[in-house]
Formats: structure tokens, C-alpha cells, sequence
């Protein structure tokens, strides 16, 4: 069990955040303070070229889904740090008609070779090398499967009317904006290491896209042109799986034709609970977000927080202890549950969050190293980029999609234009031992054949008196839990309007590294209180949450991309007619 006194040495969490999916943002000093309004749909997605193909889609006639599965299809064109077709990821759909909410599990699997000890050396630590940036790091890819399910099975337009914008983006290419050239030029030195990856995002003489480049993307054109022709099978069986099965033996990999053609997306029953009159509806395991959003407003909502300020010392303490409860319950207790018995009611149950409400000091922080998880002593009376969709008919759409990293391992699979994830690394490679962004975890998130590696993602719907006002999901590694718990507040419990909500500087606390994250914005007072309460602290010089949200109120949607990067985009209906 992964509890107090632990031997493991810990890295601080500047050093675990710095392995992130995303370069240094541009913090903007005049960020936009109100949302752009519609009343016929709107699609808020990190890059704006895509949240247009989606809006249009929406203006066609498309529903809700039609536009989210657009949207994923261009995102793999034109945001390829995060947008895929070789990831996963979850999506949240809510069907008005039929007044229905369904989670769409698309995750990643592990080929069916995989075995728990899989990156560990011969003296029994973890190779972080080969679980992070090698063709062993990547899972069965799930994107294309979980797009068609939710298609097929949700949506009113054909596959081929949805993916073609995204066919034309990589096929006559797009102009490369600045957001994109400086993602690229941070991650460059990884991707020139593989040939592959060296071909498609460089130019000829090696030198890296720049802003204003045109941007032509012949290799994954074709790729998504066979699933527009064959759907599901295109990418899973035929020309493109032969591509991903001869990269795998190229470099050692373990993906198989098998694992290829038997990769299943599911769908899941949501995870639920209230919050102050509303109620939450988000994604269950084998994401932790669903049911560690839930958790840690089950502890909050009995304080007054705006009594205490936002991002108060007072305000942050207790959301950072609140944290650190669920954090460390993630560790000891989440994993797929189609392996692994996991206690989802148990830890969303209202007398288990106060409980760990009254172990919280109000004057002091609790030190991680004399803090595990309390579940077995309560008795009962896990680059990301995400996207929010929702259509004048009320259907609404969260999707969280990933490679994992920026760019995944930063291998791509030649002839087919596109990365291979490495989220092979969000399992627990050995108890204990911390991934990529500094998570722990234990024999429950161990690696296994045809497992799902556990998630921080949260999409996340909220409804009040049944209908939906609050559509939100984030990218950020381990700190999207948070971030989306901190936009949710910032809208539902201090009433800031969406575009406010997202712009508010935001913290993380994970229970391991001992720490609160820091964003930019928070004064040098509250920061000296905070440290004389016991906290230690990580300033960062940067933003690591990019949350795309909609919200509703009066038959107005109001939608607000993260304006402290550039290059999201909220898109209405209106604006592209």
C-alpha cells in the first residue's frame, strides 16, 4: 500500500509539472473577461481553426456530436501536440430528447503482451526512457473507435461528411499560427530524433514550421480519407494498421494486428453526485476525474467559501488539503475497473468527505508523509487538449483527448502521418514510483494486458433542475482535476461569468510532490500566509490549465475559451453563417 513515511524520494513540483504537454504560455494581461454569446450553438476548443470546422458543422444542420466528432477529426490536423487519431481519450454526451447523459470510454488499451514489470531494469527501477519516449510506450489507439461509436450511434451526419473538412486541412494544408510554431520549436529537439516525426514537422532543410508557413499533411490526408471510406476497419484493419504494426517492429513495439482489430471503445455509466443544487455528471474510472471532482466538492460544500475570499490564504488551504485527501485516495485506489474492483461510491459518498473534512486543520497543513489514504478506516453509515459542444437543440458535448506529453513519445508512424501516444507511462510502472507528472500509484493501476492506464481526464456536464448549464473540461496532466474543480467554483459558488471563471489564476496540490502549484497571480501576502501555515510551495512562471467551457443561462449559451494562451477559439453558430 502506498501510505505514510514512504522511502521513495520525491522530485518537487516545479521539477514534476516541467514534464508537461504544452510549451510556456502567453500569459495575456488584458484576457477576455466576457464570452462570447449565441443563442444556435457554439464550439470552444483549444484551436480555433477546428472549433470552426465544428460550428460549421453545427450551422449545417449537424447536431451536437456530429460537431464534437468534426472537431476531434481537425484537431488531429491542426493540433498535433494533443489532437489524434493515434490516442484516446472520453467524452461526455448529453441527449436532450431523451434527457440521457452517456460516458464514451475511448481510452487506450495495452497490447495484450504488456506485463506489469514491462519498463522496469534488470535492478528493478524504473527505465523512465523507455516508458515515456519509446515504441513500447504506446497503447492500442482508441480515438478513431470512440469518434465512430459516438457517431454511429448519437450523431445524425455521415462519417464522411464530419472528417471531410479535416481530410481538406491536411490534404491542401493551413497556415500555421504562432501558438503552433512555438509548441513546435519547444519540442523539436525530441522530435528530430525520429525520422518519421523529423519528415513530417520540419521543413526540408530541418528547420522548424514558423508562423505563416502553409502546412501540408499528405501522409495523415490519406490516413483519415480510409477511415472516411471504411470507418472503424480503415484505421484498424487494412493499409493503416499494417503502417502501425510495421512501426512497432521497427522499434521493439508491442502493438499487434490482434491488438488492432479486437480494440473496443465502451460505454460507461456516468459517475454522479450534487454540489450546492446542482448536479455533477462526469467521466468514472478508469478516468479519476469523475469521482475526485465529486469527492472534493462533497468536502468543500459545507465551508462558506466566499466568506473566506477567492484564492484567499484561507480559501486556498483548504481546497490544497482537500486535495491532497483525494490525491492520495487516487493512488491507492483507482485503476480500470474491467480489471480491478474500484470504490467509486465509497469514495463519493457525502459521511466519507466528512470525514476527511474533520481531519482537515483550518490553522495548518498536514505534512503528505503522515497522510495516506483513509478509505479503509472510514466505515460507512489521471497533452491533453479539451473541447465543449453544445447545439440549439440542447445536446450537449465534453471531450478530453490525448497522446499524453506534447506530441505523445514523439514517434510517428511513417507513411501515415501521425504520433504515437505514450500513455503506457500513466501506469504505475512500479508501486510507489511516480510517472511523468509525478502520480503515484499502486498494484491497482499496475500494468496489464488489454488494461486501461488510469486518467486525470475530467469532462465534465452540470446540470441544475435537469437541464444543463455547465459544460467544462481541461487539458494539464495531473492538474486538469483541479483545474476543472476551480472553474466550477469560480462559476457555480463565486457566480463569475464563464470567460472570468477560466481567466482566474489557479493552484494543484496531488498529495506527491508535497507542494501547492502555483500559476502566475497570486500576491506575495497570501503566498507568505500560506507558508506559515506549513505549506510548501511551487511558483511557476506559467499556466498549466487551458479549460474550454459553456455555460447557459436565459436560452443564451456563453462560451470562453483559456484566453491566457493563444490561439483557442470560441466559436458561434452566428459567426460562420
Amino acid at each position: 500500500m502506498i501510505r505514510k513515511n514512504l522511502a521513495t524520494v520525491f522530485v518537487l513540483l516545479s521539477v514534476a509539472l516541467s514534464v508537461t504537454a504544452n510549451p510556456p504560455a502567453i500569459i495575456a494581461s488584458n484576457a477576455q473577461s466576457q464570452p462570447i454569446i449565441s443563442k444556435q450553438g457554439m464550439v470552444v476548443a483549444q484551436d480555433a481553426i477546428a472549433a470552426k470546422v465544428g460550428a460549421k458543422i453545427l450551422a449545417q444542420g449537424g447536431n451536437a456530436i456530429d460537431a464534437a466528432v468534426a472537431t476531434g477529426f481537425a484537431l488531429a490536423v491542426t493540433l498535433p501536440q494533443a489532437g489524434n487519431i493515434g490516442g484516446g481519450g472520453f467524452m461526455m454526451v448529453y441527449l436532450a430528447d431523451k434527457d440521457k447523459t452517456i460516458a464514451i470510454d475511448y481510452r487506450e488499451t495495452a497490447p495484450e503482451t504488456a506485463y506489469r514489470d514491462l519498463f522496469l531494469n534488470p535492478d528493478g527501477k524504473v527505465n523512465n526512457s523507455i516508458a515515456r519516449f519509446s515504441h513500447r510506450s504506446a497503447g492500442v489507439p482508441g480515438t478513431v473507435a470512440g469518434m465512430v461509436l459516438a457517431l454511429e450511434n448519437y450523431g445524425t451526419m455521415s462519417l464522411k461528411q464530419v472528417i471531410q473538412p479535416a481530410i481538406e486541412l491536411a490534404d491542401k494544408g493551413f497556415i500555421v499560427d504562432y501558438p503552433l510554431t512555438e509548441s513546435l520549436q519547444d519540442r523539436s529537439e525530441r522530435l528530430a530524433q525520429n525520422p518519421a516525426s523529423a519528415k513530417y514537422f520540419f521543413n526540408p532543410d530541418g528547420s522548424t514550421l514558423k508562423a505563416g508557413d502553409k502546412w501540408q499533411q499528405k501522409d495523415l490526408a490519406k490516413s483519415l480519407k480510409l477511415i472516411a471510406k471504411h470507418g472503424k476497419e480503415g484505421f484498424y484493419t487494412g493499409t493503416t494498421a499494417d503502417k502501425i504494426v510495421a512501426e512497432m517492429k521497427a522499434g521493439d513495439g508491442l502493438i499487434t494486428h490482434t491488438d488492432l482489430a479486437s480494440y473496443k471503445a465502451v460505454e460507461r455509466e456516468a459517475v454522479t453526485g450534487t454540489y450546492n443544487g446542482y448536479e455533477i455528471a462526469s467521466m468514472p474510472p478508469p478516468s479519476s476525474g469523475g469521482v475526485h471532482l465529486i469527492q472534493m466538492l462533497n468536502i468543500l460544500e459545507a465551508w462558506d467559501l466566499p466568506a473566506l475570499g477567492h484564492n484567499s490564504a484561507a480559501y486556498i488551504h483548504r481546497l490544497s488539503e482537500t486535495m491532497r485527501r483525494a490525491y492520495a485516495d487516487r493512488a491507492e485506489h483507482l485503476g480500470d475497473p474491467d480489471h480491478v474492483p474500484v470504490p467509486t461510491q465509497r469514495l463519493i459518498n457525502k459521511d466519507y468527505a466528512s470525514y476527511l473534512r474533520d481531519s482537515i486543520s483550518l490553522t495548518k497543513a498536514t505534512a503528505s508523509a503522515d497522510y495516506g489514504s483513509t478509505l479503509e478506516d472510514f466505515k460507512e453509515s489521471t497533452q491533453t487538449t479539451h473541447y465543449s459542444v453544445w447545439d440549439k437543440q440542447g445536446n450537449v458535448v465534453s471531450n478530453t483527448y490525448t497522446l499524453n506529453f506534447s506530441y505523445g513519445s514523439g514517434i510517428s508512424v511513417s507513411g501515415a502521418g501521425f504520433l504515437l501516444n505514450n500513455e503506457m507511462d500513466d501506469f504505475s510502472a512500479k508501486p510507489g514510483s511516480p510517472n511523468g507528472y509525478g502520480l503515484l500509484g499502486n498494484e491497482k493501476n499496475a500494468i496489464a494486458g488489454t488494461k486501461r492506464p488510469l486518467s486525470s481526464m475530467t469532462p465534465t456536464i452540470i446540470f441544475k433542475d435537469g437541464k444543463p448549464v455547465l459544460v467544462t473540461g481541461s487539458p494539464g496532466g495531473s492538474t486538469i482535476i483541479t483545474t476543472v474543480l476551480q472553474t466550477v467554483l469560480n462559476h457555480l459558488t463565486f457566480d463569475m461569468n464563464i470567460a472570468q471563471a477560466t481567466a482566474q489564476p489557479k493552484f494543484h496540490h496531488q498529495w506527491y510532490p508535497d507542494a501547492i502549484g502555483l500559476e502566475p497571480g497570486f500576491s506575495k501576502d497570501t503566498t507568505a500566509i500560506l507558508k506559515s501555515m506549513g505549506h510548501k510551495l511551487s511558483e511557476r512562471n506559467r499556466v498549466w490549465g487551458k479549460s474550454q467551457s459553456i455555460s447557459a443561462k436565459d436560452d443564451l449559451l456563453f462560451g470562453s475559451t483559456d484566453t491566457r494562451w493563444t490561439g483557442g477559439g470560441a466559436i458561434s453558430v452566428e459567426s460562420v453563417k
